[in-house]
């Protein structure tokens, strides 16, 4: 009968395969712990974790944890010595180079705030009642009327502070003393300085009420001695309520809704970017009224008449004539018989007698009263001027004149009025953009650590995740080969009965055991020599439990 060989378990020398166990090795157990079938069969799991955790890993240490500003309108020396705190505190911090923001890491924000808190950080601006508060005993009155302007001053700012738009605020109000040997006062004046929030603006009600609130708190002053700038140095005060500024305001009202009306014309004919537009309003911003009275002639109507006559004289004639003779005397009067009835003469005159009359009469003579009132705002001339881009093929002279009778007419073109339309056509060229690089975007780097994480990932997975996935899966096919064929082997060993001569098969032997190659084929040896030789391992059984008690 042939004799049945049992394979014993030899290392092929193959890298993917862990080497056999040293008896008494330094990393014996860790060795053993990676034998076990559990371990292996989560091995790609864990490497699978493994690389998951790397990438992630990685993404985390490039990302720049969140950023939270610390405080809103810090000046230079508070933040100065905010930075000295933080740093001695231990606590990371940066400064936005755009605004000057100092902030710090999100989950330490609040524990940043009470860090300074402990150490008086950041030093405010005194109130007006601290100023007051802190006046000296026998100040002058010069000092005393300094600190209530300055306190004075520190209330205003604040309050104009709760406005949502205004980061900070600073008020300065220039006041005259009061003196007898002065006829004329000077009226007081203000200024108020103001830092507006990222990309907030003011409107005009806005501003012209903060004029009211510093000019209603100081004594004496007008709104219109108030001046209002922000921290781009924009008179805001003037925008509110000079008189230049809102014709010059009109003027581009007129002119952009001129531009909209061309923009809508040339676009869809000339395309966008092949012509360009502008237009000059001449606005006359002058305000007058005339009056005018008038009489129509023969236009009259006597409404009321008075007269008076008086008469005065003596009975006797006046003399006449050469003063002695006969023929000076007047003639006697003669009598004319009636015949029929006659009318009554009116009594003569006697000589000597005046007689005087007086007439006074009114008359009610008509008139016209017209009013002539020219509001502001005329339109006294418009010239719009049009560049139109030279292509491959040059506009026709007809094509042109087309053109600018569309533009005269989206402008109301008035050759009375002196309007002037130009029209001209010439290769645009490429101005080069002057803005700064994308790699010097902000955008840019937060972009690059992102990309990065996420390529730190996926090569962590594929030379690291991959590769480890791969020897795991060969390792395990190949322990199960091996075992098979051993377990086989042992199967056929065991199941043979023992000769007379003890040529049985193989004895399988503490040494076999011992180097077995994995935890499945160790268990079949271990399973093969009991059912080979009971007794025996009973007794080795006995002789390890006899060693764990001594020890």
């Amino acid at each position: 009968m042939a004799e049945t060989q049992i394979l014993t378990p030899v290392d092929d020398g193959s890298a993917n395969r862990l080497p056999a166990p040293v008896p008494g090795g330094r990393f014996a157990p860790f060795t053993q712990f990676m034998r076990q079938p559990a371990v292996q069969r989560a091995l790609p799991a864990v490497a699978m974790t493994s690389a998951i955790g790397i990438a992630a890993l990685a993404y985390f240490t490039m990302q720049a944890a969140p950023q939270a500003q610390l405080f809103a309108g810090l000046d230079d020396t508070d933040k100065a010595a905010v930075a000295d705190a933080l740093q001695t505190q231990g606590i990371a911090h940066s400064i936005d180079p755009t605004t000057g923001a100092l902030t710090v890491d999100a989950s330490k924000l609040h524990q940043a705030r009470i860090a300074l808190a402990g150490q008086g950080l950041p030093k405010a601006a005194p109130s007006g009642d601290s100023l007051i508060a802190a006046l000296p005993m026998g100040s002058s009155r010069a000092i005393e009327g300094e600190a209530l302007r300055s306190a004075r001053e520190a209330d205003l700012s604040r309050t104009i502070e709760t406005i949502d738009a205004v980061k900070s605020a600073r008020v300065h109000v220039a006041a005259a003393e009061p003196s007898l040997f002065v006829r004329e006062d000077k009226p007081a004046t203000a200024s108020v300085m103001l830092t507006l929030q990222n990309g907030r603006s003011l409107s005009d009600g806005q501003v012209q009420a903060i004029r009211f609130l510093v000019a209603s708190s100081i004594p004496g002053m007008n709104a219109d001695q108030v001046s209002v700038i922000d921290q781009r140095g924009a008179l805001l005060s003037d925008t509110a309520s000079g008189s230049d500024m809102k014709a010059f305001q009109l003027q581009l009202q007129v002119e952009d809704r001129f531009r909209r009306a061309l923009d809508t014309l040339l676009g869809p004919m000339l395309g966008a970017g092949n012509y360009t537009v502008e237009v000059h309003a001449d606005v006359d911003m002058s305000e007058s009224q005339a009056t005018r009275e008038s009489f129509p002639e023969n236009d009259r109507a006597l409404t009321s008449e008075q007269i008076t006559r008086s008469t005065s004289g003596s009975s006797t004639p006046p003399a006449v004539g050469i003063p002695g003779a006969l023929s000076n005397q007047p003639p006697q009067a003669t009598t004319i018989a009636a015949t029929g009835p006659q009318p009554v003469p009116a009594p003569a005159a006697t000589a000597g007698t005046e007689s005087n009359e007086n007439a006074a009469r009114a008359y009610e003579v008509g008139r016209e009263i017209s009013v002539t009132h020219s509001p502001q705002g005329k339109l006294r001339r418009v010239s719009v001027a049009v560049a139109l881009n030279q292509g491959k093929k040059a506009l026709t002279q007809a094509d042109l004149t087309k053109i600018d009778n569309l533009v005269k007419g989206a402008i109301g073109y008035d050759a009375t009025r002196g309007d002037l339309v130009a029209i001209n056509q010439r290769p645009f060229i490429k101005i080069e953009d002057s803005s700064p690089a994308f790699y010097d975007q902000g955008w840019f780097m937060p972009l690059i650590q992102q990309v990065g994480a996420i390529l730190a990932a996926l090569l962590a997975f594929l030379f690291i995740g991959r590769p480890m996935i791969r020897a795991a899966k060969e390792r395990a096919a190949k322990r199960a080969e091996q075992n098979q064929a051993l377990e086989a082997s042992l199967l056929a060993a065991t199941d043979r009965p023992a000769l007379a001569n003890g040529q049985a098969g193989r004895e399988i032997t503490l040494e076999m055991i011992e180097q077995a190659p994995s935890y499945e084929a160790r268990a079949n040896l271990v399973r093969a020599f009991v059912r080979q030789d009971s007794a025996r391992a009973a007794l080795v059984v006995r002789h390890l439990m006899q060693e764990g008690a001594r020890a």
